[in-house]
C-alpha cells in the first residue's frame, strides 16, 4: 500500500523527466558545445535514477545510471558528443519510455536493455571508437521464432479456441517505401484489437515500437470475426503491401507449442510468461485492455506468480476507459438539458416568482459546472500528437543530410478526442513533404542566400468553432508553372483553363490522386505524393486544407478542423426579425461606428479599427434579410471578428447577449451553405443560424 501510494507520482514525474531529456537532447544536438544543457539532462537523469531505485525498478535505474556515466564525462569536458553518442542516448530514452509505459499499464518495468547498456559502457571506456560497440541492429530479427509458442501463449490460445473463438496467425508486410514503420504497425495492432485480442507478436511489441524489424511481422490473434474480415481491415491500412490470415486449430497450436518447448530447453521456466506479460502490457498501452489475456495469466500460468510484486500492480484511480459512444450520448443528453435550462430561465424572468427565480439560478450554476466537465471529457491538447514530431523531423533531416529546425507553437490548443486520433497521419505526410521537398539541401540554401538550417513551423490555434494547424516552411516554394505543366500533361486540365486559374486553384491540383511535380519520387515523399490521402482524411473529419506558397520563399499548408463540440458560447444578435449566433471565441470586440467613419477602398467598405484597416461586412446583404438594412442607419453596431492575425467587422442590428448554445447540424439537405456552420434552438423555440466567421475572412 505504501509503495502504491507514490506510484502515481513516480509515473507522472518520470514522464516529465523523460520529455525534458528528449527536448534538451534535441537542443544539445543543435549546440553540442553548450555544457549547461548537458547539466540539465544530467540532473533529470540523476533524479530519474534515484526515483527508480527507490521504487524498486532496477532495470530503469540501471539503464539511467549508465546514461548518467556518459553525461558525467561530457559535462566534465572528458568526452565530446558525436552522432553515435546522440543516437545511443536517444535509444536509451526510447527504452526508458517503454519501461515507464509498461509500469503505467501495471507491468514490472522490466526489459532487456543489455545491448544499449553495452553501447553506453563502450562509450565510457572508449571502445566504441574502435568498433567495439554494437551498431544498434536488432539482434534476433532473423531468428526463426515467429511460429513458436511458449506454455503461456499456448494456454491462452487453446482456452480461447475451446471457448468458441477463432485463432489466427497473421503475417503483415509493409511497403518498402514506408518510413514510420512503428506508427504503421501500431495502426495494424489497433485494428486487430478492435476485432479481437493479440496474444503474441514477432518481433516483440517492444522491438516493433523501436522499429527493430525489417518490413514484416507476425501476430497471433484471438477473434470472433471471420478471416476475410480481418484480412480486409488490415489491408485497408495505407502502406500495407501484403496480409496473410491463416486459421489455426488445436492440433496446429500443439505443434507450435512443441516447437517452442524444444527451443526453450534449459531456459528459465518463468522467462516466457514474463516476456508474454511484457508484450501484453505494451499492447494494453496501444489499445483496450485484454480481457481474454487476463484470465489465463491469473489461472493458467503458475510461473507468473513470482512477478506479482507491489510494483507490478495496476495503477488504481488514475484513468478509466470509456467508450466514445457513451460520451456522445452524454453530450446529446446534456445538450437537451441546456435547451430546457434556457427555456426555464426565460419563463422565470417572465413569471418573476422569487422561489422559482432562485431555483433556476442555482440550477444554471450547477449545470454550468457540469457543462465544463462534460466538454473537457472529450478535449485533448494537440501536444499529444505534436510531441512525437521533433524526433521524427530530427531523424528525417539526418537521413536526408539536411539541417532543419522544427518550431512548435500552440501545442496547448485542445481538440476533440476523435479528431486527435485521426489527425496524426495527415500531419506526418505534410511534415515529411515539407522536409523532403520543401526544405532545400544545405548547398542549395547557401547558394540562394538563405541560412543553411531550414525552418518548419507547426502552429495550432483556435478561431471560432474551428482549430487551425499551419505547417509552414521557408524552402523553395511551389513552382506554379511546373504544376500547371504537369497537370496539362496528365490531362487534368487544358492549356486554356490553366490561363484563368488563380495561384490558390493551381495549388489545389496538388491534392489530385497520384499528382506530383517531383522530378524524382523520393522514398520519403514527393510534392503531391500522399497529399490526396491527406485531403481525403481531413475532409472526412469535416475540415479542409489550403495551400499558400511563394517561389523561393516557402510554402504553408493550413488545415482547418472542427472542434466537434455540441455546446459553445455565443453572442446572439438580431437582424430585423431574425436572430443569429456568432461563436464567442472568434469575437475580438463589439463597438459602434458612425456612417462618416466608413470608407470605400476599391469598391469595398472598410473602417479604421485600432490602427488597422478592417473590411466591413454587411450581414443583411450577405444573408439577404428583407426586414433590415444598414443603408438607412446613421450609426451601426459592429462585431469585430478574427481568424489568426486577420480581422473583419460585421454590421449588426442589435445585440441580444451572450448565451450557451447547442450546435445542431442542418441535416443532409442543407449542405455547403456559405458562412453558416449550423443552427441552434433558443429558449423560446426559435431557430437561430450559427455564423461561420472563418468563411468571411480571406
Amino acid at each position: 500500500m505504501e509503495l502504491n501510494q507514490y506510484l502515481s507520482m513516480f509515473i507522472d514525474e518520470s514522464k516529465e523527466h523523460l520529455q525534458a531529456i528528449n527536448e534538451n537532447l534535441l537542443k544539445l544536438e543543435a549546440t553540442p558545445e553548450d555544457i549547461s544543457i548537458v547539466q540539465v539532462i544530467f540532473r533529470s537523469a540523476h533524479t530519474l535514477k534515484g526515483m527508480s531505485a527507490t521504487m524498486g525498478f532496477e532495470d530503469l535505474a540501471s539503464l539511467t545510471h549508465e546514461m548518467e556515466n556518459v553525461l558525467d564525462l561530457v559535462r566534465n569536458h572528458k568526452l565530446q558528443m558525436n552522432p553515435f553518442i546522440f543516437d545511443t542516448i536517444f535509444r536509451s530514452v526510447d527504452s526508458l519510455e517503454s519501461m515507464v509505459h509498461d509500469i503505467t499499464a501495471g507491468g514490472t518495468g522490466k526489459a532487456d536493455v543489455t545491448e544499449i547498456v553495452q553501447a553506453l559502457k563502450s562509450i565510457v571506456s572508449g571502445d566504441y571508437a574502435s568498433g567495439g560497440a554494437a551498431s544498434g541492429s536488432a539482434a534476433g530479427e532473423s531468428a526463426p521464432f515467429a511460429d513458436r509458442l511458449d506454455e503461456f501463449q499456448y494456454s491462452v490460445l487453446l482456452q480461447s479456441l475451446e471457448a468458441g473463438m477463432q485463432v489466427y496467425r497473421i503475417e503483415v508486410a509493409l511497403q518498402a517505401t514506408c518510413i514510420l514503420k512503428a506508427a504503421r504497425a501500431y495502426m495494424v495492432f489497433d485494428t486487430l484489437e478492435q476485432n479481437g485480442e493479440v496474444v503474441k507478436s514477432f518481433p516483440s511489441v517492444e522491438d516493433i515500437e523501436k522499429e527493430k524489424f525489417d518490413r514484416g511481422f507476425t501476430v497471433f490473434v484471438v477473434s470472433h470475426v471471420e478471416a476475410a474480415v480481418l484480412d480486409k481491415a488490415v489491408a485497408n491500412i495505407s502502406e500495407i503491401e501484403r496480409v496473410e490470415v491463416a486459421p489455426l486449430d488445436a492440433d496446429a497450436l500443439f505443434k507450435l507449442k512443441a516447437a517452442g518447448g524444444r527451443d526453450a530447453a534449459g531456459a528459465s521456466t518463468s522467462a516466457a510468461p514474463a516476456e508474454a506479460k511484457a508484450q501484453t502490457s505494451a499492447l494494453q498501452q496501444m489499445s483496450a485492455a485484454s480481457a481474454v489475456l487476463d484470465k489465463p495469466a491469473a489461472a493458467g500460468s503458475p510461473a507468473s506468480a513470482p512477478a506479482q510484486a507491489p510494483s507490478a500492480a495496476p495503477v488504481g484511480g488514475r484513468t478509466i476507459r470509456v467508450d466514445i459512444e457513451r460520451l456522445d450520448v452524454l453530450m446529446n443528453l446534456f445538450s437537451e438539458l441546456l435547451i430546457d435550462r434556457v427555456r426555464l430561465e426565460q419563463l422565470a424572468s417572465e413569471i418573476r416568482v422569487n422561489d422559482l427565480t432562485e431555483t433556476v439560478e442555482h440550477m444554471a450554476r450547477v449545470s454550468t459546472d457540469l457543462q465544463n466537465i462534460v466538454l473537457k471529457l472529450r478535449m485533448v491538447p494537440v501536444d499529444n500528437v505534436f510531441n512525437r514530431f521533433p524526433r521524427m523531423i530530427r531523424d528525417l533531416a539526418k537521413s536526408l543530410d539536411k539541417k532543419v529546425d522544427l518550431v512548435i507553437t500552440g501545442a496547448e490548443t485542445e481538440l476533440d478526442r476523435t479528431v486527435i486520433d485521426e489527425i496524426g497521419d495527415p500531419l506526418v505526410h505534410l511534415l515529411r513533404n515539407a522536409v523532403d521537398h520543401g526544405i532545400e539541401t544545405v548547398a542549395e540554401r547557401i547558394a540562394a542566400g538563405k541560412p543553411e538550417t531550414g525552418t518548419v513551423q507547426l502552429r495550432a490555434y483556435h478561431s471560432g468553432n474551428h482549430v487551425f494547424i499551419d505547417i509552414q516552411e521557408d524552402g523553395k516554394g511551389i513552382n506554379r508553372d511546373k504544376v500547371v505543366k504537369s497537370a496539362i500533361e496528365k490531362g487534368v486540365l487544358s492549356a486554356e483553363q490553366a490561363k484563368s486559374l488563380k495561384d490558390e486553384e493551381v495549388y489545389q491540383l496538388l491534392f489530385a490522386s497520384g499528382f506530383s511535380t517531383a522530378d524524382k519520387i523520393s522514398d520519403i515523399s514527393g510534392r503531391g505524393v500522399g497529399l490526396d490521402v491527406v485531403k481525403t482524411k481531413i475532409e472526412s473529419l469535416g475540415g479542409n486544407v489550403t495551400v499558400a506558397s511563394k517561389l523561393g520563399q516557402g510554402t504553408t499548408f493550413t488545415v482547418q478542423l472542427p472542434l466537434t463540440l455540441s455546446i459553445i458560447s455565443a453572442m446572439l444578435i438580431r437582424m430585423g426579425d431574425e436572430k443569429y449566433a456568432i461563436p464567442l471565441s472568434s469575437i475580438l470586440e463589439t463597438s459602434i461606428v458612425q456612417r462618416d467613419q466608413i470608407r470605400l477602398v476599391h469598391g469595398a467598405k472598410v473602417i479604421q479599427f485600432r490602427d488597422h484597416i478592417v473590411p466591413l461586412v454587411s450581414l443583411s446583404s450577405l444573408f439577404d434579410i428583407p426586414s433590415y438594412s444598414e443603408a438607412n442607419e446613421a450609426e451601426t453596431e459592429i462585431v469585430v471578428i478574427r481568424k489568426g492575425d486577420k480581422m473583419a467587422a460585421l454590421m449588426v442590428d442589435e445585440f441580444i447577449g451572450q448565451q450557451e448554445i447547442v450546435l445542431k447540424s442542418l441535416g443532409l439537405y442543407l449542405t455547403n451553405l456559405f458562412a453558416v456552420s449550423g443552427a441552434t434552438i433558443l429558449g423560446d423555440g426559435q431557430v437561430a443560424l450559427i455564423i461561420d466567421t472563418n468563411a468571411l475572412i480571406k
